[in-house]
């Protein structure tokens, strides 16, 4: 009998059956005295017991304010330890989270305010080129008249706080440490009561995923979903009390805040900021001076990593784990960080915000070649099966589309029931939306997205099979392939390519080193040297405004689908 592409993770570690407070609190009593926090650009570095403090003052804060369990409260602000005091905050009182992403601008932010009816924010002043607090005065011009909390704002009718970091004060808003000193005795023993009567399944945090098309959905997230998937996750790259975790990601995703924090809390480990957002130099010297044990990164943060000027005068001797995911990990890049990071036990993840987001991991005791060439296998509690267009799972080997069902599983997207039943089927089945392959011990591969699958004169191409190939080539450092319509195929392959420092390359040798090599229709047609990629603030590449580019560039012409 054919074996079919289902897996269920069967593990005898139970689940954790608490909120996210409960977790913290108990971490917090059983280390008090390990370091919590390092936020190095702040200079800040927190006991448990100290960010506990800091934490139950602040959810004490927010019942002071009048937010209510269930209140929406958004966060719009780069790493900070600000940011972490509120996510585990608004966890003991019962708020909902809701990440809005650093690089959002005026109708992005409108949106998702709007969308989720936040009541409050917390914000960075500025960031960059980022005026967030300038923006927010642009959606709501009554903040400046207003006073703090009593907004009433046209574009922006549930917002009532403004809670902005730093120390100066601006007109209609919360200063951050007023919003820590607001609790009195009565609020902090109401919060005990609300934590007391928190269940796990309730929504805790709200996470826009960031379409191709159309507006963002907010997926829902519970206690349940997060928590467990932090601490599987941490699980994976065996992280233990007192070690260090360098988190460059960003807090707002689901790789920071989740696999990041909620990994190192439930083990009683370190989380480490190098820095307000992602920079090479700064994380390579967190790395170092603070003697990492661990680090997150999707793949174009450690080609940074890899490529900087200042590498070589780096040393990582307690560097030993960590993970690579948020987007395709390139295998020769994979095998760089093991061979010149010395990171031989780190991991591959794969998975998405709305399952809470890891459902795929390798682990540490798996041979390079696996965590080189598969996502690893499937974490424990969840179950995978692989399906084709009809919905019928496939032979192991064979590519479908990759369905999800288990804890992790989001609670929908927030008051969107259309979009979550396309999303979530009547059995629970999460569809990703990812092309992948199992194979015989029950590893898998993501070959691609559905939308992304190129077919060229009637054959399917998968991008990734030809980006794996062209990373062979000594002079790339960084390449990615879509598909751009073709008159006469249908679609044709173009490669966008990043070059490595020094070297140099035409489109004419691109193809001659793809030519005998692999099938002809997989031969990029189109090829472009760039410096970068269009990528998400995650490091997610945006292949549809490369797509878009191409067909300005060649003025093609799309045909249009009924």
């Amino acid at each position: 009998m054919t074996e079919l592409s289902y897996v269920h993770g069967a593990d005898t570690r139970p689940l954790l059956g608490m909120t996210i407070g409960a977790a913290f609190d108990a971490t917090a009593a059983l280390h008090p005295q390990q370091t919590a926090l390092i936020s190095r650009h702040q200079r800040i570095r927190w006991t448990y017991a100290e960010m506990k403090a800091r934490v139950d003052a602040l959810a004490a804060g927010f019942l002071a304010l009048g937010l209510e369990p269930g209140d929406r409260i958004g966060v719009w602000a780069p790493n900070c330890a600000e940011w972490a005091l509120t996510q585990f905050a608004t966890a003991k009182a019962g708020l909902i989270l809701v990440n809005i992403n650093p690089a959002y601008r005026l109708s992005e932010a409108e949106y998702a305010l709007n969308k989720v009816g936040c009541k409050a924010i917390v914000t960075a002043v500025a960031h960059k080129t980022s005026e967030y607090l300038h923006m927010l005065r642009e959606l709501a011009p009554e903040l400046s008249g207003s006073r703090p909390g009593e907004l009433q704002a046209k574009r922006l009718p549930h917002l009532r706080w403004v809670i902005t970091l730093g120390d100066q004060d601006h007109a209609g808003c919360l200063a951050f440490h007023q919003a820590c000193d607001a609790g009195a005795p009565a609020d902090a023993a109401r919060l005990e009561e609300i934590a007391a009567g928190l269940q796990f399944d309730e929504p805790i945090n709200i996470q826009f995923t960031s379409g191709t098309t159309g507006f963002p959905k907010g997926a829902t997230l519970s206690h349940h979903n997060i928590l467990n998937n932090g601490h599987f996750v941490a699980e994976a790259i065996k992280l233990t009390p007192g070690d260090r975790l360098c988190i460059p990601v960003p807090l707002y995703h689901c790789f920071g805040m989740v696999m990041g924090n909620l990994g190192c809390v439930t083990h009683g480990a370190t989380m480490v900021y190098p820095a307000e957002g992602f920079d090479p130099l700064a994380t390579l010297e967190a790395v170092q001076e603070e003697a990492c044990v661990g680090l997150y990164g999707v793949p174009t943060m450690f080609i940074a990593m890899l490529g900087h000027a200042d590498f070589d005068r780096f040393r990582f001797p307690a560097l030993r784990t960590g993970i690579m995911a948020g987007s395709p990990c390139p295998i020769e890049v994979m095998k760089q960080v093991i061979e010149k990071m010395g990171m031989h036990d780190v991991t591959i993840a794969y998975g998405m915000t709305e399952t809470s987001p890891v459902s795929f991991q390798s682990g540490v005791g798996d041979s390079v070649e696996r965590r080189v060439s598969t996502v690893g296998r499937i974490q424990p509690h969840l179950e995978v099966k692989i399906v084709d267009a009809a919905g019928r799972i496939v032979a192991r080997g064979e590519t479908g589309e990759l369905c999800t069902r288990g804890y992790s599983v989001m609670l929908g997207y927030w008051d969107d029931a259309a979009k979550t039943a396309e999303a979530i089927d009547a059995a629970g089945w999460m569809h990703t939306g990812d092309l992948a392959v199992l194979d015989a011990e029950g590893y898998g591969n993501i070959v691609g997205r559905i939308k992304d699958m190129v077919i060229r004169g009637g054959e399917n191409v998968y991008p990734r099979e030809v980006e794996e190939f062209l990373y062979r080539h000594p002079a790339i450092q960084d390449v990615q392939v879509i598909g751009v319509p073709d008159a006469r195929y249908g679609e044709e392959l173009c490669a966008w390519i990043v070059l490595k420092a020094g070297e140099s390359l035409s489109g004419d040798e691109v193809q001659a080193f793809c030519k005998g090599q692999i099938a002809h229709y997989k031969i990029p047609r189109h090829i472009r040297f760039v410096e970068g990629f269009p990528t998400t603030v995650t490091g997610k590449v945006q292949k549809f405004a490369m797509r878009e580019a191409m067909i300005a560039e060649l003025n093609l012409v799309v045909e249009k689908t009924a």
